[in-house]
């Protein structure tokens, strides 16, 4: 059985962006890069399968023009097996993203894809879906419990007022949201072992895919700063009767 999660670099969360000289992208100066939170779910959720399991093989994939595998690196300390880093090209999209995904996942068998629910910095939960599409396979998004029973996998999804039970034949994809697991922290005896494990590159130009963006940017701007801060009350009785009187909530 290969399980195989796809992973994303993004801005840690509490990174205070800056736009960029061109106008169109996010200074890279100063970001600290960091590991897909949802993604982290979707690795322990591989982790957990495998070890239930007893037997098959964790992989992990990532996409990065940079070549930058940290959290490549992360995913292997953590107890995955093995990683393929597809590295190349330029600024993705989801669209792109998925096609080269979608191919670089082909030569794997994975008997099930796990993704995090969406990456925190484009937010746009696309590329899941997109690579079911392109490989033909079932998916189900957004799962808070998983079971692999024989050859199926029973889903567990959070729908409005109620949660739907989803059962999927393998080879299938599954995108993990918060509240599937608790991600384990990376030991250092995994920190130790994951500078043996091995790390395959693949060239974007190998797979034989031309992905272009189907996404332009337009001009990015931070927001407007903001003016000094009106105290709106003195007492309560103040309140009162600015509620009374101004919101004629009383």
């Amino acid at each position: 059985m290969n399980l195989v999660v796809c992973l994303k670099r993004v801005p840690d969360t509490t990174f205070r962006p800056q736009v960029g000289p061109d106008g169109r992208s996010i200074n890279p100066q100063g970001v600290e890069w960091v590991m897909n939170p949802y993604d982290e779910f979707a690795v322990e959720e591989a982790l957990r399968i495998k070890e239930k399991a007893g037997a098959g093989e964790v992989i992990v994939v990532s996409l990065d023009p940079d070549g930058n595998d940290s959290i490549l690196r992360k995913a292997l300390a953590m107890g995955a097996d093995r990683a393929v880093l597809v590295k190349g090209g330029s600024t993705f999209d989801g669209a792109a993203v998925a096609e080269v995904l979608a191919g670089a996942l082909k030569g794997l068998d994975a008997t099930i894809i796990l993704f995090g629910k969406q990456a925190v910095d484009s937010d746009s939960s696309q590329v899941p879906s997109l690579v079911a599409h392109h490989l033909g396979l079932a998916r189900a998004n957004v799962v808070t419990k998983m079971e692999v029973q024989g050859g199926k996998v029973v889903a567990r999804r959070q729908v409005e007022g109620a949660e739907e039970v989803v059962e999927l034949s393998t080879p299938c994809v599954v995108s993990a949201q918060k509240g599937l697991n608790e991600p384990r922290y990376p030991s250092l005896k995994g920190i130790m072992a994951a500078k043996k494990k091995p790390v395959e590159e693949l060239v974007l130009s190998s797979l034989g895919i031309e992905a272009q963006p189907t996404t332009q940017y337009g001009n990015f701007a931070l927001p407007p700063a903001r003016s000094g801060q009106t105290k709106f009350v003195e007492s309560v009785e103040d309140l009162v009767q600015k509620l009374r009187t101004e919101a004629k909530a009383l």
